[in-house]
């Protein structure tokens, strides 16, 4: 069943996908409930999470504590996969 289920994943082209939904998780853990609220991971590329936060406060914020986070996150995946966090204002 497992072997099925893998190569499933393989042929479907999933398996990126999969990682990069790891990432989105370790983020939020690593964000916490409070920030999350305003803080909301939409893209990761290339080693780069792109995170929308809510105002220009929560983005000042994150920008003095985002390579703590960062840090936080890449602990909770077991590697070194978050090279870089940027934010962006809510559109």
């Amino acid at each position: 069943m497992q072997q099925a289920l893998r190569e499933f994943v393989h042929d479907a082209g999933l398996g990126p996908r999969l990682r990069d939904a790891r990432v989105f998780r370790a983020w939020r853990e690593a964000a916490g409930e409070a920030l999350g609220r305003h803080a909301r991971a939409v893209r990761f590329q290339g080693g780069e999470l792109c995170v929308e936060v809510s105002s220009a406060a929560h983005r000042a914020e994150l920008e003095m504590t985002g390579e703590g986070l960062r840090r936080a996150a890449n602990a909770r995946l077991g590697e070194e996969r978050i090279r870089r966090i940027t934010f962006q204002s809510r559109r």
